[in-house]
């Protein structure tokens, strides 16, 4: 299957889900949590927006460093506002990343690291919202803890998951008995090797962990300020759970613009929980909306160099436009 056609099936599965949501909870959810959204709010996300942004672009900084790989910090934060902007607007919700990890190989003169790079930068949060995830899942911090435990020891959750580890394992023990696999082999050592050195070298990983968690803490704030929006009066300890299983939906490549899995996997956990299918849904769809506005200062980086270049072009047009007015009335007066 072509990549063209697995990007065009992974977006119809994202709207294939908010289809179902649709007929299944209403439109009413989604035009509630539209209503609800007012100015306060949207200052608040962009306010929350900065701090996740700066601190995703130090972690990103801190990695490149680790890969000999310069980036100023201020370059880095406009090129993640592009980056996060993109990712809201355009389907799949990874081609802003994409166009930063190129966009920053190209500058640095070495395409794969700098692709490498963004790779690090972003499994470096996956591994924190993991780590946090299972610790506030597994600890019963409250009902919906318990609930979400409850859905994931389910027969067809632990089928699924067995499932999941066989063809793992069957896919390990295939490419070990492979002919030429020693290359395949030093070519994993080598990339193991290149993250140990950007994450966990002793002048980068304390950097790198505190940027994880501030970033997490920052779109699990968000998470609250969306449910407190939505009108959910449920508390923090019964909302971060259901914050963490959200986020993780969020790295499912099959969505539209970053919707579909979260809009999903919010509902249910809502009503998993007992707070309500509905609810989870209305509650989504204001992350949603305010994520998308913490963003938008990524506009303003991408139309930075088109301002850039109308200015330096403007005064040669207005000494051409000066030039042809002068010529024309010197032709009249002849």
């Amino acid at each position: 299957m072509s990549r063209t056609a697995r990007e065009r099936l992974r977006t119809l599965a994202g709207v294939a889900i908010l289809a179902v949501l649709l007929w299944r909870l209403g439109t009413g959810a989604f035009l509630d949590g539209l209503r609800r959204i007012d100015g306060p709010a949207l200052l608040a996300s962009v306010a929350l927006g900065v701090l996740t942004t700066v601190c995703s672009a130090w972690r990103w900084c801190l990695v490149a460093r680790g890969l000999e790989l310069r980036l100023p910090l201020g370059r880095a934060v406009a090129d993640y506002y592009r980056a996060l902007f993109l990712n809201a607007a355009l389907p799949g919700g990874v081609l802003g990343d994409v166009h930063r990890a190129v966009r920053h190989g190209q500058h640095a003169g070495d395409l794969g690291r700098g692709v490498r790079a963004v790779v690090l930068e972003r499994a470096a949060g996956q591994v924190a919202l993991v780590a946090v995830g299972a610790a506030v899942v597994l600890t019963p911090l409250s009902p919906a803890s318990a609930a979400v435990r409850h859905a994931l020891t389910t027969p067809g959750a632990v089928v699924t998951l067995a499932v999941l580890g066989a063809a793992g394992a069957a896919a390990a023990l295939w490419l070990r008995g492979r002919p030429g696999t020693s290359r395949r082999s030093r070519a994993v050592r080598a990339v193991l090797t290149e993250a140990r050195r950007a994450l966990l070298a002793r002048d980068l990983w304390p950097g790198v962990v505190v940027s994880s968690l501030a970033v997490l803490a920052g779109h699990l704030g968000m998470f609250v300020l969306a449910a407190r929006v939505a009108g959910s009066q449920a508390s923090v300890a019964a909302l971060l759970p259901l914050a963490v299983l959200a986020l993780l939906a969020m790295a499912l490549p099959l969505n539209v613009g970053g919707w579909g899995p979260r809009e999903g996997v919010t509902a249910w956990a809502f009503g998993a929980a007992g707070l309500g299918a509905a609810q989870g849904l209305t509650v989504s769809v204001v992350y949603g909306v305010l994520a998308f506005a913490a963003s938008l200062p990524g506009v303003g980086v991408l139309a930075g160099p088109f301002v850039a270049r109308l200015r330096r072009e403007r005064p040669q047009i207005e000494f051409e436009e000066r030039v042809l007015a002068e010529s024309g009335a010197a032709h009249r007066r002849a």
